[in-house]
């Protein structure tokens, strides 16, 4: 009896997890249409976060709430060009099998003061946490620096950027934050994914998707490019001509 005892006094005693807030989020446009007269919009990002019991934690420090909103992934190559006697030309290049064709990263605070450099990597938080994945090896270096042109280059169209204290925490429990989407914005489904971070570990995550797409004349001008192209190229070619032929026969009649 006394051995069984001391037995059951060493046995490992195994701690109940307290249960882990949700996020519950939701954008204020589910589907966003692009028509010749568009120059842009802007997106409203809200919703709550849910503590177990109903209570927000006391004597801690207050939680930190970052959103994502990516566009779909494309393939794109980069170009770098050099000044030779004069004259600009290109030179390397280098291919990425998927880069998002738009990035916009709102925080409470900047990303940096919220987690490290390793959890920025895991969930692609900044833009210079971005897998842009390379579709042919290069030297470190040379990834980098194009890597760093791809995101200059966007970040200038307004398709990349950071809004660090863009996100507005009210009463520890509800958020908003606002994504500007240019007028350049592609077509396709994006995804606006909200992260809960306190203390530097992503406590909970939500995601929502935006549908993008062209409506009215230029939706059918875009569909017919991608299901009849021959055709489509072929009457784009005879529009051209046409139009070149009257330009050049109002001009003789003057």
């Amino acid at each position: 009896m006394r051995r069984a005892a001391l037995l059951a006094v060493a046995a490992p005693v195994v701690m109940a997890q307290a249960p882990a807030p949700t996020l519950v989020p939701d954008v204020s446009q589910r589907e966003i249409e692009i028509v010749y007269s568009f120059t842009g919009a802007e997106l409203l990002l809200f919703g709550a976060i849910l503590y177990p019991g109903g209570r927000v934690p006391q004597g801690r420090v207050p939680a930190d709430i970052v959103v994502v909103v990516k566009g779909p992934t494309q393939s794109i190559r980069v170009r770098e060009k050099q000044r030779v006697a004069g004259i600009w030309v290109n030179a390397e290049d280098l291919r990425y099998r998927s880069a998002p064709s738009f990035y916009a990263v709102a925080s409470s605070r900047p990303i940096t003061e919220i987690v490290d450099a390793r959890t920025r990597a895991i969930y692609e938080l900044g833009l210079d946490s971005l897998q842009l994945s390379p579709a042919s090896s290069a030297a470190p270096e040379v990834e980098n620096r194009f890597a760093e042109g791809l995101v200059e280059l966007r970040r200038r169209t307004g398709l990349y950027y950071e809004a660090p204290g863009a996100v507005e925490i009210t009463g520890g429990v509800l958020y908003r934050a606002r994504v500007q989407i240019p007028a350049r914005v592609p077509v396709g489904r994006f995804t606006a994914e909200t992260f809960l971070i306190r203390d530097g570990r992503v406590l909970a995550a939500a995601v929502r998707e935006i549908d993008i797409r062209k409506s009215g004349f230029e939706r059918f001008v875009a569909r017919a490019a991608e299901r009849a192209s021959l055709a489509y190229g072929l009457v784009a070619v005879a529009l051209s001509v046409g139009l070149g032929w009257f330009a050049g026969w109002v001009s003789a009649r003057r």
